[in-house]
């Protein structure tokens, strides 16, 4: 895999090309300022947020009780021993850690990060010049703490809706920060490449697509070796879908159409990797690009088999043979072959659920006098 190919998988080069079958977005310069905090490794803070949760009603006694000391850690320490243990006010405690730390600000460009969500009907899907984050799983998360005190990978469990849909730039931010893949792609966009040449110029742009609710069964992943479509496989492959074992043909068959019409010979590259998704009415829109090589997940299929050819046309039967370049379809083809997800190594380490939900009280303590005891020595 050469660094060029690893380039032309960005989105703002193939979206103009393909934007009749894709889903609508709007692409926005990153600024460098954005960027550099998108990859500072210190706390994690929401910024936008007016005024601090209270765990009493105006007006009542206990309102009186948490005292907005200069000692921010006098005062959160003050909120755990005065017995704010329960989960929901564990959560609520959570939240209180996001005012210590002042968010920086980036007016103009989170005036026209709203103006674009606006014109995409006021939600959308964030990613990078590649990557977005990643989100698995149905766990509701939240996180708000130093990034270096937790063994954090991706983040499908900080957002507090377990989703990816964002309606603000604090909602970006909060999946960005998290994110390993977006710190791959500001930091090593070309690292599984084999070539010398020398990095290619890059201009980091955020991407926002509209959103739209798309079911994991539907989509597929598509690898394409010498602008001939080689395989297809199921994209989410942990899963036994009962409709694709029983459509799979002709699933086959509309991706192979939709390829031949829309994206043989249109790419940048002879040799790339497409995802797609199958509607409910048998229509494919196109996801992305990704590049032909080990960076790309080859799900069903191995890159050995994918680069060599062999074994391929092994999975096909008799009458697929007998077509010219029909690819392979690989499916998850019964319950007894679901496997784990591969990325179940991205979730919330328990240590973190006990501080978030407040099932552990002491740790949180013991976490904020550590704090506090850095900062003093500091």
């Amino acid at each position: 895999m050469k660094k060029e190919q690893v380039a032309h998988c960005q989105f703002s080069l193939w979206y103009p090309l393909f934007k009749a079958v894709t889903i609508r977005s709007v692409i926005l310069p990153l600024p460098e300022n954005v960027k550099e905090y998108l990859l500072d490794d210190g706390t994690l803070v929401v910024s936008g947020r007016e005024e601090p949760p209270s765990h009493a009603q105006e007006g009542s006694d206990d309102a009186e009780e948490i005292q907005w000391s200069d000692d921010e850690n006098t005062t959160t320490l003050k909120y755990l021993e005065d017995g704010y243990t329960s989960p929901t006010n564990g959560l609520k405690f959570i939240f209180l850690l996001m005012f210590f730390v002042q968010a920086p600000e980036f007016p103009e460009f989170t005036a026209k990060v709203q103006e674009a969500i606006s014109s995409l009907g006021g939600s959308v899907f964030p990613k990078l010049n590649w990557s977005a984050p990643r989100c698995f799983g149905k766990k509701k998360r939240l996180v708000v703490l130093m990034k270096e005190d937790v063994i954090h990978k991706d983040a499908y469990w900080i957002a507090m809706n377990s989703s990816l849909k964002c309606k603000a730039l604090s909602d970006i931010f909060l999946l960005f920060k998290s994110s390993d893949f977006i710190t791959r792609d500001l930091t090593q966009p070309f690292i599984h490449c084999t070539d010398d040449s020398p990095d290619p110029s890059l201009n980091y742009e955020l991407v926002l697509r509209k959103w739209c609710e798309l079911i994991p069964g539907a989509e597929f992943r598509c690898f394409v070796k010498e602008n001939k479509l080689l395989g297809i496989s199921q994209r989410d492959y942990t899963q036994y879908y009962d409709h694709i074992s029983k459509q799979h043909e002709e699933i086959c068959r509309s991706i192979q159409e939709f390829f031949k019409k829309h994206i043989q010979y249109k790419f940048l590259d002879e040799d790339f990797v497409f995802d797609v998704y199958r509607d409910s009415r048998g229509k494919i829109w196109l996801i992305d690009f990704n590049p032909f090589g080990e960076v790309t997940d080859s799900l069903l299929f191995t890159w050995e088999e994918l680069t060599s050819g062999k074994n391929l046309k092994g999975d096909q039967s008799e009458g697929e043979a007998t077509e010219q370049d029909y690819p392979v379809f690989r499916c998850t083809n019964s319950k007894v072959t679901v496997q784990p997800s591969p990325y179940l190594s991205y979730r919330l380490p328990k240590d973190f659920v006990d501080l978030s939900t407040g099932e552990d009280v002491h740790k949180l303590i013991d976490f904020l006098k550590l704090k506090r005891n850095q900062q003093e020595d500091d």
